[in-house]
């Protein structure tokens, strides 16, 4: 008799309104998550997903920066909070802090992010704009783990997209979130479920290496 593999304990870090929070709350709901987000957190105390995500009973949590305190003595607060609802895979969905370098360490290849640009172009800040200002011709959205370097860990699937010529930065983000919602929670099931792991350091899916990150296309609507 087979014994069923336990469920993914998930902890969401947001800064915002947590679209792709919501989009992965889904996607657990419908069961195309082998896991349960067992909590929220928030360097914001108002940000606007933390109302959402306790309207759906999922447990919430703000811990902002307090005076004086440094950016590992936040994070050391942050982690214990993850590890008190004993979450062993964390995601970034919109969470806008830096984090430091032992907490990355500490959950080195159980961390992933989404990052609105098909890295590694446009890491940081402002990638719609950029992608405009630069002349790309496609643009979209990358899932990656989380190392130390900003925007720069392993990158496991891209969704991408044409960009048309009357598009600005507010039509782009419109479009790139629509492709962030798909492709976050499939990457984050892949996770949960033990489809994907980290191999000598690339992404491994069902057993074999990621040399380069997967892509797929969206059409526009």
């Amino acid at each position: 008799m087979s014994i069923a593999r336990p469920a993914r304990r998930i902890a969401v870090l947001i800064s915002g309104t947590g679209s792709n929070m919501l989009a992965l709350l889904d996607a657990c709901a419908r069961g195309d998550v082998a896991g349960e987000v067992v909590t929220v957190i928030s360097d914001q105390p108002q940000a606007a997903g933390l109302s959402k995500a306790a309207a759906r009973g999922v447990p919430v949590e703000a811990i902002p920066y307090e005076p004086g305190e440094s950016r590992h003595d936040h994070d050391l607060r942050l982690r214990r909070a993850i590890e008190q609802r004993g979450a062993d895979l964390v995601v970034l969905a919109g969470y806008m802090r830096i984090l430091d370098v032992q907490f990355v360490q500490h959950f080195a290849d159980r961390m992933l992010n989404i990052h609105p640009s098909l890295l590694p172009r446009h890491k940081g800040l402002h990638t719609h704009r950029r992608v405009l200002e630069a002349g790309d011709l496609v643009h979209g959205a990358s899932v990656h783990y989380v190392t130390p370097e900003l925007d720069g860990g392993p990158c496991v699937l891209q969704g991408y997209l044409a960009v048309r010529a009357g598009d600005d930065a507010e039509s782009l983000r419109l479009a790139v979130h629509r492709i962030e919602h798909v492709i976050y929670p499939r990457v984050v099931g892949w996770a949960a479920s033990g489809r994907l792991t980290i191999l000598d350091g690339l992404p491994t899916l069902d057993g074999v290496p990621l040399q380069q990150p997967l892509r797929e296309e969206f059409a526009r609507s």
